[in-house]
């Protein structure tokens, strides 16, 4: 009787430099020998060629990959779908650039010798749940912000130019009571050549503006309340915290939230981990400033909230201020008090929504 014997397929290790068209992947095996490179298509047909590709080089342990927030994104999760182990990878040091130049075969090498090292450890985020919807609307809601703001900011402009008569018939003292004399406006169309009916023309268009940015505003609003309050009723319970906070703090931390191994390691996402900055006689700690500035802002603005509404934030501030400190420093304790209490409801809020 003859027995045949399947031979194990020998581990492998990848790397992958992503572009926005292409994605340039590398081979090692357990060693760090380089067993094979290649470049795909950005592309759901270029996806499920470049895992046949790996598969027939060996097992897959790990891919080490870049860009997985941007140019690498619809392959991580192509990636995931297959139940592969992906890694988020940082870009190649300057100083490893200069000594060994720079191309796709070179990066995605370095990624892969990154992850085979265990220097790469970060998993990246999961982008097939609400939290990326949420993201999403937060990032056309911020547009229609800052397009409200820019139109705002051109209407006084014009009407500090504009001829007396039309300042003075734009006269109301609020923003709104002008915004609604402004789209009141009925400008001579054939008389544009007169530089008070240009100007008529450019407030209407300004107000007007204005206010769709208004109703889209509102619209983002009403549905960002929704999911965030599906996603972390615990979250917006807590004083001080509204949606477009809370929604922040979902976008930092991510869906799987797993992937942060203690509320240290969220505060450090959110550049609130306190680091020693002492020197002789002078001892003194600071919050270190790399991290998400949008969830660092965030959690400063519910600290200032609760000092002003939440007694207990309140007799905290007093209590610390007898005890010598400045209120910078009391604030940067509140921060952190603040990113343990939202990371703890976070993991309560989102592992109760997989079950």
């Amino acid at each position: 009787m003859t027995t045949f014997t399947t031979a194990a397929q020998p581990p492998i290790v990848v790397g992958v430099d992503a572009h926005k068209d292409t994605h340039y992947a590398v081979v090692l095996d357990e060693r760090g020998v380089l067993l094979a490179d290649h470049e795909f298509r950005a592309t759901s047909r270029g996806y499920r060629e470049l895992v046949d590709w790996l598969e027939s080089q060996g097992s897959v342990e790990r891919v080490g990959v870049e860009s997985t927030g941007s140019y690498a994104a619809g392959l991580v999760r192509y990636l995931q779908s297959r139940e592969i182990s992906v890694l988020e990878v940082n870009t190649p040091h300057a100083h490893t650039r200069a000594r060994r130049g720079k191309d796709d075969r070179i990066d995605a090498e370095a990624a892969a010798r990154k992850v085979l090292a265990g220097d790469a450890t970060a998993r990246p985020k999961v982008t097939t749940g609400v939290i990326e919807s949420i993201r999403l609307l937060r990032l056309a809601r911020e547009s229609a912000v800052k397009a409200r703001s820019a139109a705002l900011i051109q209407l006084q402009s014009t009407l500090v130019t504009a001829p007396a008569s039309l300042r003075e018939l734009v006269a109301a003292p609020t923003t709104r009571g002008k915004l609604a004399t402004c789209v009141a406006l009925r400008p001579g169309n054939l008389e544009l050549g007169d530089p008070l009916h240009a100007a008529k023309t450019t407030l209407r268009a300004l107000g007007r503006r204005v206010k769709y940015l208004d109703e889209e505003i509102a619209e983002f609003d009403r549905q960002l309340d929704v999911l965030v309050k599906r996603a972390a009723p615990t979250l917006v319970s807590r004083v001080g915290i509204g949606t477009q906070h809370a929604a922040q703090l979902l976008v930092t931390a991510g869906e799987n939230i797993e992937r942060l191994t203690s509320e240290a390691a969220f505060a450090r996402l959110c550049g609130v981990a306190p680091i020693p900055v002492s020197s002789g006689n002078t001892q003194r700690m600071r919050l270190h400033r790399g991290g998400d500035r949008q969830a660092n802002r965030a959690l400063h603005m519910i600290a200032v909230c609760r000092l002003r509404y939440d007694q207990r934030t309140i007799d905290y501030m007093t209590r610390r201020r007898s005890e010598g400190l400045s209120k910078k420093d009391v604030l940067r304790c509140l921060k952190r008090f603040i990113a343990r209490e939202v990371f703890n409801d976070l993991k309560i809020d989102l592992l109760k929504n997989r079950t």
